[in-house]
């Protein structure tokens, strides 16, 4: 086929999804949410532009790090009313899009978007406007999934790292391209499009224009140099090479819009990339010799299964090379922390380098977060807030294929490679989580090379297929350019001590032993039952403060934006039990400070009980009325029942807060209301204020009825201060503006999959605005509108806050979860926590009427289906003879089932 008929063929493919109405122009951006129209910069227009110019189906090819995500979302964005779309993402990167989606397109509502969690989970695909789904689930078993997705017939299609789609073969190719091929919009985005071969663009240029290069066999004979090799005595068709890499690259620019970051950010700090070779102990050289003279023979023998043979010897020798290099990992770890306030990224591949790599990191007693296959999604995106947020936190260890794409890791400014990987694509990727936009420091990427293992094999194969796929994709030859470190600098690395995975948890000490393996393995622990049924024997020491104690810490009002402070104030007080197990012991803050307080230390002064009513039950224990545990003075109810314990109060003395008060102002946590009462507080008068004790967060406690504690909040005394309270203080806020309206009463709903909190008004309808609530504790407001820059506004979102931020971990899932839209989370929390409780009942045992009648209350509740199916009996049936039977009749010898129709599956 000549270039003229391929052109040809090109159009007349795209001809196919041309649409009748005029194309969008350069006013479409207009369409956009201001904060997004905002964000895009010049050459992500651009990138908007070439896809609306294409019809909605292009590929964008941008380097790593520039801005891909937000660049399909607006073009999504334009084409939203031929929605429902698909997104379909690696199944880590399924959290990190919905938090995009929610930060730039403010106007969805939590429910509009639909994460499908399993094979089965189809029942909101139907209803819903975004629908996101990981690669894992697009499997030939999973028909109830296939089957909902073929019957929706999404409009428009974004498929990220569609690199996914490379091999013709895999099951996930097959279902997905016939969907991007009936999509009307489809939007592919990779940063490496082909990780080492032009043989991996076919599939998804197929996908975006069907036969645009012929078929598989005009595409392999072409590009990618198609051909017969022997392996022994076996012919096999090669399609790995490459040819006519400048007439494909001019061919791709049709469909494809890629920029290198030295194109469009020419203020982006540079990229150094070092090799940083050494040399590995005696008997690890020795082993690796070994393997690679075995490696000689099998090349140079004719064995039938030399393939396997070799195959096999190469991932020996690939997880070998970890073990030997461990030890001078582990030093060279160690080394780059004792560089103060130097945060690095480790990326690995097998598990005993990254547990040699944990064990560096623990054993200098430095902070660090880990990503590797055995971290769930939905917990990856929070570690990666806590590297990017907190100081403390210096090194990220991570796996080169869990953590290596769709990651923004900027707060690092070095990169080490403690292994290499097989293609130039994965590696590249992981360089860019730190080096794209955002990052204001040259990133230094520094990869260890042991001599005389498979590392000098892998290098130069990383080398030549980067000058292939640069080649094809930006119509140059490119290698991955790292000069050699300073030998005399790095010398240290040849004398590291061997390592081996059944060494991992041997240390100098009995105790760094148990020290190393309990920090990383915390979740796999099993808790003693003994630890749960007893009191904490140190909750007396937290509890106990001085006058002294609580007033050493600095004032809130202190502290600015941002502050590393802000981060660390929320206390460990609250826990009901001591920890389990052992985790690795901090520097102390008084030792690195000769004495002075730590900048890292909490602001805010722990809790302090009253010595009156408090120091009395500190030691008493009392026995449950129902069910006769002996529970700690502490406490308010049952450990084990939650009975209330029955106190003899004295007339006038304080109770236990109502929830109803936290609406009002103040924050009890939910620890400080089972453990005890509040300090009892003196009438107030108009010449003295007293102190009030704080809670966790630092904000008041009040004893106060919640009349009195609604008047505190909206009309504040001029000596009550709440601190720990993000923007307390009226100074604080923005000058109001009477033009700005005023809410009376807000709602608010919490995202099912991130941290974002939307905002309704006291109807119930939406104000397309969310925010993150530990923004507000940092006092960033720049995600709300301009119409709470009010105070009146603004004490709502402050309150509600504090509300959330008393509840735990597993109580704020529980909210979640209900997708409820409600005005306090208490007491939503009590709603739930009250239907899902046990009611009496009179019934020895449930009915088929019962169990049929809880199944449709069931069903409808979840927006599931109900079908009658009636069967046959085994009775004979009547005689043709026989008289037609009446209606009643004719149902005599049948029996009818109830089913529910739930997520794809029915249940009898």
């Amino acid at each position: 086929m000549t270039v003229v008929n391929q052109v040809k063929a090109m159009r007349k493919s795209q001809v196919k999804y041309e649409e009748e109405t005029p194309l969008p122009g350069k006013d479409a951006l207009q369409q956009l949410p201001k904060k997004l129209q905002e964000k895009l910069m010049p050459f992500q227009k651009e990138g908007v532009f070439f896809a609306l110019s294409r019809n909605g189906r292009c590929m964008i090819a941008d380097e790593m790090g520039l801005g891909k995500t937000i660049q399909a979302i607006s073009v999504a964005y334009i084409y939203r009313q031929e929605w429902p779309l698909l997104i379909v993402v690696p199944s880590s990167l399924k959290y990190p899009w919905i938090e995009e989606l929610e930060k730039w397109i403010p106007d969805l509502d939590p429910r509009d978007i639909n994460l499908v969690e399993s094979k089965t989970d189809t029942m909101s695909i139907g209803t819903s406007k975004i629908t996101i789904l990981g690669y894992g689930l697009l499997t030939t078993d999973a028909r109830p999934l296939l089957e909902a997705l073929n019957k929706q017939r999404f409009a428009v299609v974004l498929v990220d790292e569609s690199h996914y789609m490379k091999s013709r073969n895999a099951a996930r190719s097959k279902i997905l391209v016939p969907i991007i091929q009936d999509a009307k919009r489809a939007i592919l985005l990779t940063g490496t499009p082909a990780l080492g071969r032009p043989e991996e663009l076919f599939m998804q240029v197929d996908a975006l224009y069907p036969r645009t290069f012929g078929t598989w066999s005009d595409y392999g004979k072409k590009y990618c140099n198609a051909h017969y090799k022997y392996f022994g005595t076996r012919r096999q068709w090669d399609c790995r090479g490459a040819s006519h890499l400048d007439e494909l690259h001019q061919r791709l620019s049709e469909i494809m819009i890629r920029r290198l970051k030295n194109q469009v950010l020419t203020q982006l700090p540079p990229k150094i990339r070092q090799r940083i070779p050494f040399d590995l102990p005696k008997d690890a050289a020795k082993e690796a010799s070994a393997s690679f003279e075995q490696w000689e023979k099998l090349m140079s023998s004719q064995s039938e299964n030399q393939f396997v043979e070799v195959m096999s010897l190469i991932t020996h020798m690939y997880k070998q090379t970890a073990i030997a290099k461990a030890g001078a990992v582990k030093d060279y770890i160690k080394m780059m922390l004792e560089t103060e306030e130097l945060k690095f990224l480790v990326f690995a591949h097998h598990l005993s380098m990254l547990q040699a790599c944990t064990e560096a990191v623990i054993e200098a007693k430095a902070g660090y977060i880990r990503i590797d296959g055995s971290v769930p999604s939905a917990e990856r995106i929070q570690l990666v807030h806590r590297f990017q947020n907190e100081p403390s936190t210096r090194v990220a260890i991570l796996s080169i294929q869990a953590a290596g794409q769709g990651l923004t890791l900027t707060a690092a400014s070095h990169v080490v490679f403690a292994e290499l990987y097989w293609n130039p694509g994965h590696v590249k990727q992981a360089e860019d989580r730190a080096h794209r936009i955002g990052q204001t420091a040259a990133v230094h990427i520094h990869y260890l090379i042991a001599k005389g293992t498979f590392d000098t094999v892998m290098w130069a194969m990383l080398n030549r297929k980067e000058t292939v796929t640069g080649s094809a994709l930006n119509g140059k030859k490119e290698y991955l350019k790292a000069e050699e470190g300073d030998r005399e600098k790095w010398d240290f690395l040849n004398f590291a001590r061997a390592w081996t995975p059944s060494e991992a948890m041997t240390g100098d000490a009995e105790d760094d032993k148990d020290t190393v393996f309990f920090s990383h393995f915390e979740r796999d622990k099993q808790h003693d039952i003994r630890s749960f049924f007893s009191p904490s024997g140190n909750q007396e020491k937290k509890r106990k403060r001085t006058e002294q104690q609580s007033s050493d810490s600095p004032p809130p009002a202190l502290l600015k934006e941002g502050s590393p402070e802000i981060q660390n104030s929320i206390s460990n007080e609250g826990e009901d039990f001591s920890p389990q197990v052992k985790r690795f012991k901090q520097v102390s803050p008084l030792s690195r400070h000769k004495g002075k307080k730590s900048p890292l230390s909490p602001p805010f002064a722990p809790r302090r009980l009253s010595a009156g009513l408090q120091a009395a039950r500190h030691n008493q224990k009392w026995s449950c009325e129902a069910c006769t545990f002996s529970n700690s003075g502490l406490l308010l109810r049952c450990e084990m029942c939650e009975t209330p314990r029955n106190l003899q109060q004295a007339p006038g003395s304080p109770s236990s807060l109502p929830a109803s008060s936290l609406m009002d102002g103040t924050c009890n946590s939910d620890a400080d209301s089972e453990r005890g009462p509040a300090a009892p507080s003196t009438p107030q008068t108009p010449h003295a204020q007293p102190s009030q004790p704080t809670n966790q967060d630092g904000v008041e406690m009040s004893t106060h009825t919640s009349q009195e504690t609604q008047e505190g909040v909206d009309n504040p005394t001029p000596g009550t201060h709440t601190s720990g309270d993000p923007a307390n203080d009226d100074q604080s806020y923005e000058q109001s503006d009477d033009s700005v309206p005023v809410y009376d009463s807000l709602k608010f709903c919490a995202s099912r999959n991130t941290d974002r909190i939307y905002i309704y008004d006291k109807d119930g309808l939406p104000l397309h605005c969310n925010f993150i609530p530990l923004d507000i504790r940092l006092q960033n407001w720049e995600e709300l509108p301009p119409e709470f820059n009010r105070t009146e506004n603004r004490r709502q979102i402050v309150r509600f806050v504090r509300e959330w931020s008393s509840l735990t971990a597993m109580r704020q899932r529980m909210v979640r979860k209900s997708g409820r839209v409600f005005h306090s989370p208490i007491l939503l929390l009590e709603e739930l926590t009250h239907s899902q409780r046990r009611h009496s009942s009179t019934s020895r045992y449930l009915s088929k009427h019962d169990v049929a009648q809880t199944s449709i209350a069931v069903a409808q509740k979840e927006g599931g289906a109900i079908r009658i199916i009636t069967k046959d009996s085994f009775i004979p049936k009547r005689s043709s003879t026989s008289k037609p039977a009446d209606q009643t009749d004719r149902f005599e010898h049948r029996y009818t089932q109830t089913l529910v129709k739930k997520n794809g599956s029915c249940t009898l």
